[in-house]
């Protein structure tokens, strides 16, 4: 099954992100790819939705932003994109105040996993704002880091306006926040697509892994299982499992009942939420340097002593 290549796009206002996207739909039109837009927005009226072709998908994403009061929308609209066409990639603009774990949260939607495919979350730096954020608040400071460590890719725009040595040190402090990140300076936001994808394999099964080290630098596995688990074995796996899984969700059933259960976790806090629907049972992990061959054989061994 062909996957949708997502693409997050992130960065403080002001920073490019817009003139990029606007680069990358070009460069996507030339190779005559599907491509669909969401653009989250935080107050009523979209400003930057005029410069997307009239021809391209768009969904708009107003009065909030996507990683707290409307990622519910988001899945929502990701959903509606993916049933209307068929898409080759889809790019997410979030708002200059996003963070982008939380957006790539919303991407991994149990629902459509299977069907998208992320290949980086990209930060945008304006680099004249990045050797004048000492004057920006501590909130919006700590942000702006936070877009930084976790992106895939950091774009270091207007460089024209740093000097070399300027430049030199931008790479080095900002490579001492993310040093797995790929650092590329630009002008006007000019960056080649293929310098913003991973170089992992497409349309691979989605229980399986892939290379580690051309791996997002948050990473997700996504597991179908096949029967309903034991409820006291799954919890007990929950209680031991590496901390560096910090969420789980998706649609299981356990032996105990008939009914499909939606499942979260964040924050050490197991929810089962009883459904009405027979969803697949499709669960998304997420976290950091996690193993997916590790997860696939632990899923697998609690699939078996479930049987039992």
């Amino acid at each position: 099954m062909k996957k949708a290549e997502v693409f997050i796009l992130s960065g403080f206002l002001g920073s490019g992100k817009t003139t990029l996207l606007t680069n990358l739909l070009t460069q996507e039109k030339e190779l005559d790819r599907k491509v669909a837009v969401v653009m989250n927005e935080l107050g009523s009226v979209s400003i930057d939705s005029d410069a997307i072709d009239k021809d391209t998908p768009l969904k708009e994403l107003l009065n909030g932003c996507v990683c707290c009061t409307i990622q519910g929308q988001l899945e929502v609209h990701l959903q509606g994109l993916l049933k209307e066409n068929d898409l080759d990639s889809i790019y997410i603009e979030t708002t200059g105040v996003a963070h982008p774990i939380e957006v790539l949260d919303a991407c991994l939607s149990p629902l459509f996993a299977d069907q998208l495919s992320v290949q980086s979350i990209i930060t945008m730096v304006d680099a004249k704002r990045w050797q004048e954020r000492a004057s920006i608040s501590i909130r919006l400071h700590k942000l702006l880091k936070e877009q930084v460590r976790h992106a895939d890719v950091i774009l270091i725009n207007k460089i024209d306006q740093l000097s070399e040595s300027e430049q030199a040190q931008t790479v080095m402090e900002i490579q001492s926040i993310n040093p797995k990140g790929k650092c590329l300076l630009t002008q006007y936001a000019r960056v080649g697509l293929d310098a913003l994808r991973l170089d992992r394999p497409h349309n691979i099964d989605a229980h399986e892994s892939t290379h580690v080290e051309r791996d997002l630098h948050v990473k997700s596995y996504v597991h179908q299982f096949s029967v309903p688990l034991d409820l006291d074995l799954f919890e007990e796996w929950l209680k031991k499992m590496p901390d560096t899984i910090y969420r789980i969700k998706g649609y299981l059933k356990f032996t105990h009942s008939q009914n499909t259960y939606l499942f979260q976790y964040s924050y050490g806090m197991p929810i089962y939420m009883k459904e009405l629907m027979d969803y697949p049972m499709n669960v998304v992990f997420i976290g950091e340097d996690i193993s997916r061959d590790w997860l696939k054989n632990e899923m697998n061994r609690l699939e078996v002593l479930s049987t039992l």
